[in-house]
């Protein structure tokens, strides 16, 4: 017996939450919980990493949860665009949980970080694994729900005032987005009688223009949020800086990575011939624009990647609007680049704050002497982020510029310029950070943290990846266990992993236009979930006896006529509500088949 590969990309969503669960069982045993939880997501990254090369050139796959068949049972998609967005979260994830581990023990518990934790970081990669997966519009909800409740616990862990008010915002924020997309799913449903994204492809077409518009607006509001695309990412350079460096770290790689995800299935999927490029191409200019000025306006380095993260949002988003299988290619690239890229980045900045004692850099300086590790573990990443050749960041812009002068219309080349405005200054805030954080002395700074300050135990400036210094009075009680090789390697691991997408760009481009292929041919998607007739092979027709063709099928329903299957191909009924199709001849559908 021969297992498809691609069936087994549920346990990337069953083993984070069955390793939750036994973490949670571990409660007052944080040792055995750090095991659980990385062990876990190894595995997970081990299936996924499998799934991928399954799906590397391959059509899309449908895996249908408990034997229902599409459009009444759960049904988990498998492409190279959701393999792709699996693999990659969970190599941050798996980063960011080493990274914190590192913290926790370096902080003085022998241990790890608090025991609430790791079973809350799983259940979170998990729902993220979940939104990749799901094949209706109600299981992304259900993964939006899930990574989000373990978001408000992760943002306000902790407890300090600052981070009990952002999180306010944030939970605030996320309810109301949350509240729209369930609304538009109330909508649609109404007017289609499915959720099942395959069977919506079908059947938004039919609907009303205005309705489908709509539709539409509301389920890019809802997801233009969860993105932080601008004007609605007001809420994000005041939420995430407040976290602990890990959670920020997480939060700005994968959570707004979701939101652009169903953005790229709305756009390719649900409504292909009610396209609004040219709103999405001037919301991407203003993404853009205003992300990357707010950045320069910031002293703060985690308040300065919070804005460089919306800013970069702008450029996906480009991507969706230009619309071309070229430029969904450079969009699947450059989401994974902007991943590791910007969690990198956050990771940096955490370490930063513990050498230097804040993540101010009016307080901060001498770096690239103090630390020279550190000053390449940020260097690689920020000129990665700015666009310098042959970085990914270089390749992906590049990328999404040619799909714009491809599609040579006027407001693609406005929109062009803008982003190479935003790259040149997305460079000067890296840069800045740069002079200011690395190669002044710690002397020019102005109120230096009296951690900066700090000597080695020899007395000399310098501590390298692992050292134990006091402060210059001498006082013991200042001592600090300076970048511990736990927080220090992960990061190292995810700018090698940067640098890797140059190297291997090849390959991931070949992947990228694989899923761009299926992502543009939405028949593809639609055939994986109903076969190749392209009809819910579910529909029954009230009133066939049991004996007839298809009675039961493969759903285990009532008795009755299956259209979509065997010799009732291609027909069509009117049992969902809002479905106004009219049933044709069978004979008419018969004729037709080659």
């Amino acid at each position: 017996m021969t297992i498809d590969i691609a069936q087994l990309a549920p346990l990337a969503i069953i083993v984070p939450f069955v390793g939750a669960a036994l973490s949670l069982v571990l409660f007052h045993r944080n040792r055995m919980q750090r095991v659980v939880a990385i062990g876990a997501l190894a595995l997970s990254l081990v299936v996924e990493v499998l799934v991928l090369a399954k799906t590397w050139d391959a059509p899309p796959t449908s895996v249908n949860l408990g034997g229902w068949e599409a459009p009444f049972g759960i049904v988990l998609m498998v492409d190279q665009l959701s393999a792709v967005m699996l693999v990659v979260s969970t190599i941050v994830s798996l980063a960011v949980l080493i990274y914190a581990t590192g913290q926790g023990v370096a902080d003085g518990d022998a241990e790890g970080p608090i025991s609430i934790f790791y079973p809350t970081f799983l259940i979170l990669v998990a729902g993220v694994s979940n939104a990749f997966l799901a094949g209706d519009l109600f299981n992304l909800y259900v993964g939006f729900e899930i990574f989000l409740v373990a978001s408000y616990v992760l943002m306000t862990m902790g407890g300090t005032t600052q981070r009990i008010r952002a999180g306010v915002t944030y939970v605030v924020v996320s309810i109301i987005s949350s509240v729209l997309f369930l609304i538009a799913i109330g909508m649609i449903y109404a007017a289609t009688g499915t959720v099942n994204m395959a069977d919506l492809s079908i059947k938004l077409a039919e609907l009303p223009a205005g309705t489908q518009m709509q539709l539409h607006l509301m389920l890019l509001v809802a997801f233009g949020i969860k993105a932080a695309v601008f004007p609605l990412s007001f809420w994000l350079p005041d939420s995430y800086p407040t976290a602990s460096a890990p959670v920020t770290a997480v939060f700005a790689g994968l959570l707004t990575k979701v939101g652009v995800y169903a953005i790229i299935r709305t756009e390719t999927l649900l409504f292909t011939a009610d396209r609004i490029n040219t709103l999405l191409m001037w919301v991407s200019l203003l993404t853009m624009v205003v992300g990357i000025l707010g950045a320069l306006a910031q002293i703060d380095i985690k308040r300065m990647l919070s804005f460089t993260l919306v800013s970069h949002i702008g450029y996906m988003i480009f991507g969706i609007a230009v619309g071309t299988t070229a430029a969904y290619s450079a969009v699947v690239y450059y989401v994974a680049h902007h991943i590791i890229i910007q969690t990198s980045l956050f990771l940096v900045a955490g370490l930063i704050e513990r050498r230097g004692g804040s993540t101010n850099t009016d307080r901060l300086g001498g770096m690239a002497r103090l630390a020279p590790v550190l000053a390449l573990l940020y260097m690689i990443p920020a000129l990665n982020l700015g666009g310098i050749p042959p970085f990914s960041g270089f390749l992906g812009k590049i990328g999404l510029f040619q799909a714009g002068v491809d599609v040579a219309t006027w407001q693609t080349y406005v929109v062009i310029a803008g982003a190479v405005l935003a790259s040149l200054l997305t460079l000067i805030a890296m840069m800045r950070v740069w002079n200011r954080v690395f190669l002044r002395t710690p002397d020019d700074a102005d109120f230096p943290d009296p951690v900066l300050l700090a000597t080695t135990r020899e007395g000399h400036w310098g501590a390298g990846a692992h050292q134990t210094v006091t402060s210059r009075n001498g006082d013991p009680a200042q001592s600090v266990s300076l970048l511990p090789r736990l927080m220090v390697w992960p990061t190292t691991g995810l700018v090698v992993v940067g640098v890797a997408l140059t190297v291997f760009a090849g390959p991931l481009f070949a992947v990228a236009d694989n899923a761009a292929e299926n992502l543009t041919n939405p028949e593809a998607y639609v055939q994986a979930v109903f076969g190749a007739e392209g009809q819910p092979g579910g529909a029954v027709e009230n009133g066939a006896d049991d004996g007839d063709a298809g009675s039961t099928g493969g759903t285990g329903l009532p008795g009755g006529t299956q259209y979509g299957n065997g010799e009732q191909e291609g027909l069509q009924v009117d049992i969902y509500p809002g479905n106004t199709a009219s049933p044709e001849p069978s004979g008419a559908a018969t004729e037709e088949a080659p």
